[in-house]
This record gives C-alpha cells, sequence and structure tokens, in this order.
C-alpha cells in the first residue's frame, strides 16, 4: 500500500529513515528549518562507534565526583543556572548507571551497536550507484532546495561517499601507567565477550602507531572495529543527496507547526502546508519541542559540546582518532584538519556558548598533537539528545495513530543513525524488524 510520509529532521537519523522508508515505497518529504547535516550530525568526533557497547554512565566513583564538581574539567563543565533544569533527570541517570542497569543498557543497545557500520556500508553502496565507476565522481544538475539561489540551479561533482569513510578504528590514550593497565584488562574483557577487534599498545606501540604523538602517554586501546569520518557533515548531505536523486523531496519547515489534520499529520514549510499519513519526529535534542505539546513528557536533555579545527604542526599525519581518557576530549583527523572536540557540558539550550572547556582542552592537546593554528572562525556548539536511560526512543506513539518518534542517541547519533533507520522503516512497514524493539519503544516513559 503507498503511504506518504514527513519525517522532521535533516540530521543523521532523520536522513537515515526518510532513506528506509523511500526503499519501501514511502513518498516521504523531508523537513528542516536548515539544509541536511548542519545541525548536531556536523559537530561530532565522527565516529561510527562500533566497539561502544557499554554506554557512557554517570561516573559513580566519588574521586571522580568531587573531581568533577569542581567545574574545572575538560571531561565535564556545568552551567549553574542550568543545573534546577537538570535534577530530576542527573536523579534519573544516576540510577539507570548503576552496575546492574548499566549491563542492561549494554545489552540492549548491543543489536543496534553490532550492525551500525554494517547499515552504513548498504547506505554508501546504495550512494555508489550515482558514482561515475571510471572517474569517482558524477555531476549532475538539480534545482531544489540545496540550488544557489544566485542562478537558481547548479552543476555539482561530489566524489564517492565511500572515501570519507575510513575503516581505522580510534585510539582510547592513557596518560597514567595506572589507569591504563586497569582499562587494558577492561578492554580485553569486554572485547573478548563481543567478539571485539582490540589492539593493546604500549608507550613506544603508540608512538610507533600515530608518529604525531608527542611523549606523555602511557598506552593505548586500539579498538579497530569502528570507522571514522573525515567529514561528517559531507556524510549526512550525501545521504540526503542519494534521498533527492532517488526521487525524495526536501522542504524547508518549521516542525513546531506540526499538528494532526483529519487522519494524518500537516506541517508548514516555505512551499506551503504539507500533510501526509505518517510523521516521524526525528529532530534530535529539540524533538521534546514537538512531542512536549501532544502529552509526551520524555526526560530529553542536551549535553552540550563544542569543536574548533586546527593545522597541524606535527612531523607525520595522525591517521586514526584519539581519545584523551583522563584529558576528556577527542582529537580527530577530518577533512578540514585536526579537529578537537570536547567533553559534556550541561546547559539548556537557551544559554549562551562558554568556551572555557574547549580552551582548556586546547591547552592540553596542542602539545601532544601539534595543533597549529585555529581554522575556523568561531568554535562550533551543538548538543547531544541523551535520555537518562542510555536508549534511544523508537517507535509509535502511543496516542497518536500514524505518529513516530526516532531520536534520543545520546552519544552515537552518527553512529545509529542508518540502523535507527532501518528499524523504523521496519516498524512502520509492518515488517518483522531485525531486532526486539521493546526495549526502544516510547511507552516505556508513558
Amino acid at each position: 500500500m503507498s503511504k506518504d510520509a514527513i519525517v522532521l529532521g535533516a540530521g543523521i537519523v532523520g536522513v537515515s529513515v526518510a532513506l528506509h522508508l523511500q526503499a519501501r515505497g514511502v513518498r516521504v518529504t523531508l523537513v528542516d528549518r536548515r539544509a541536511p547535516g548542519e545541525e548536531t550530525s556536523f559537530g561530532n568526533a565522527g565516529l561510527i562507534e562500533a566497539s561502544s557497547v557499554v554506554p557512557y554512565g554517570f561516573p559513580r566513583d566519588w574521586r571522580t565526583l568531587l573531581r568533577l564538581m569542581r567545574n574545572d574539567s575538560t571531561m565535564l563543565r556545568y552551567d549553574l543556572r542550568s543545573l534546577p533544569a537538570y535534577a530530576r533527570w542527573l536523579a534519573l541517570f544516576w540510577r539507570e548507571s548503576a552496575p546492574a542497569r548499566l549491563a542492561g543498557a549494554a545489552h540492549d543497545m548491543l543489536p543496534l551497536i553490532g550492525r551500525c557500520v554494517a547499515e552504513h556500508e548498504a547506505l554508501l553502496a546504495r550512494s555508489a550507484a550515482y558514482t561515475d565507476a571510471r572517474t569517482g565522481a558524477y555531476t549532475e544538475t538539480r534545482t531544489d532546495a540545496f540550488t544557489d539561489a544566485r542562478t537558481d540551479a547548479y552543476t555539482e561533482t561530489r566524489t564517492d561517499l565511500r572515501a570519507l569513510v575510513r575503516p581505522v578504528g580510534w585510539l582510547e590514550a592513557y596518560r597514567s601507567p595506572a589507569e591504563f593497565e586497569r582499562e587494558r584488562a577492561e578492554a580485553l574483557r569486554v572485547a573478548g565477550q563481543h567478539g571485539l577487534r582490540v589492539n593493546v599498545l604500549d608507550a613506544a606501540g603508540l608512538r610507533a602507531a600515530e608518529a604525531s604523538l608527542s611523549e606523555g602517554y602511557a598506552g593505548a586501546i586500539h579498538w579497530a572495529d569502528p570507522a571514522s569520518v573525515a567529514d561528517p557533515g559531507a556524510l549526512v548531505k550525501g545521504y540526503a543527496q542519494l534521498f533527492l536523486c532517488e526521487g525524495g523531496r526536501f522542504a524547508k519547515g518549521d516542525a513546531l507547526t506540526l499538528r494532526q489534520e483529519g487522519s494524518g499529520w500537516q506541517v508548514r514549510t516555505e512551499d506551503g502546508p504539507l500533510t501526509a499519513e505518517l510523521a516521524v519526529v526525528a529532530l534530535g535534542p529539540w524533538s521534546d519541542l514537538v512531542t512536549g505539546p501532544l502529552g509526551y513528557h520524555v526526560p530529553l536533555m542536551a549535553k552540550r559540546g563544542y569543536h574548533m579545527h586546527y593545522a597541524s604542526e606535527a612531523s607525520a599525519p595522525l591517521t586514526r582518532p584519539v581519545v584523551d581518557i583522563e584529558g576528556g576530549y577527542v582529537v580527530a583527523p577530518m577533512s578540514r584538519g585536526l579537529r578537537l572536540t570536547t567533553g559534556v557540558e550541561l546547559a539548556t539550550r537557551e544559554r549562551p556558548p562558554n568556551y572555557a572547556q574547549l580552551d582548556a582542552a586546547e591547552r592540553a592537546a596542542r602539545p601532544v598533537f601539534g595543533l597549529g593554528k585555529r581554522l575556523d572562525e568561531t568554535p562550533w556548539m551543538g548538543m547531544r539528545p541523551c535520555t537518562p536511560d542510555m536508549r534511544p526512543v523508537l517507535g509509535p506513539a502511543p496516542r497518536h495513530a500514524g505518529l513516530w518518534f526516532a531520536f534520543g542517541h545520546n552519544h552515537h547519533g552518527l553512529t545509529l543513525g542508518p540502523v535507527t533507520g532501518r528499524l523504523v522503516a521496519e516498524q512502520i512497514m509492518g515488517e518483522t524488524p531485525f531486532t526486539d524493539p521493546k526495549p526502544y519503544l516510547p511507552h516505556r516513559f508513558a
């Protein structure tokens, strides 16, 4: 049966849902206030995280908590004015981070994490069908929402998206020998339990693997299964272009205007009202602004983060992302340069940026990674949409026919976008899902 759908949100999750619905014969319009891949999906460490089977829980070691309470860490900062808004969420997060509950979250997330790379590869293979095999690029002319306003049309040459995704894994680097030894044993245990590829590198091995790093690390754990994305925003735009090439439609509009219209859903766009049988909310950290007025009080809060690109002054190029565990930041090689991404900042949406965390991370990373001049005019700030139980919200709205949720991916939106698209599309079309969707259904917050 032919269906029409509106997908609200053109980040990695929304674009992936649109692609999977489209592949099943649904006529899909993707709606966002901006072009695809320009919000949360743009600013991250570029990891397709096939090894993160255990979610990032609330630290429960009292020494770590005391250190974080000082509010000067590169790992976590908080805005005092925002803390009351986070109080209930943090209490729930603390409860869900107890060892048994955290193990339950890891168990529930494993089916999604386990397929994350394969589902990206499937979309990359679809996009490759539009690439000229002789030149590794293709040219097309289109008139649509991506059009240059000055000419009403453009001709663009695009490279194969597969060139953006590199199967190099990532490194957890440790400054403390004692911490390295503790985490080394845990990494080997987790890898053995879940069939992950891991290599343990001592200080000399790390310098041999990444010649650009100066001394300062006791060792590192190389998780080999994840992939690294050289430009996350470009990857999402590439997936969105695939969606358009296969007959999809993109419209700029205001998701907050979503309302029921007869037996379907309507939203206002620059092209006028748009109505469809189905609506999917995939707005990341803004999803609650749409679901809340409809009576769904999902405990969704944002963990803010920052990034900046730098020229490299190192003697050799960095080949894979490096997470400085004690430092609480990531340095990743990107198309634009070395991208430094911060840890977590707890601050509500309306609060102004605070670059102190990025500045502190830069001071720590500059001598180790050979960071040169800043390449961006201003630091980028984004928000990670987080649920306290560390599971995304995927499935039908309990009290509204035709309304579906796909948000709350915590730190793993880029990782889980395509596999989310598949699972949500399978549910919408009444197919047998590849995994039981029960752990992610919205009604758990009823």
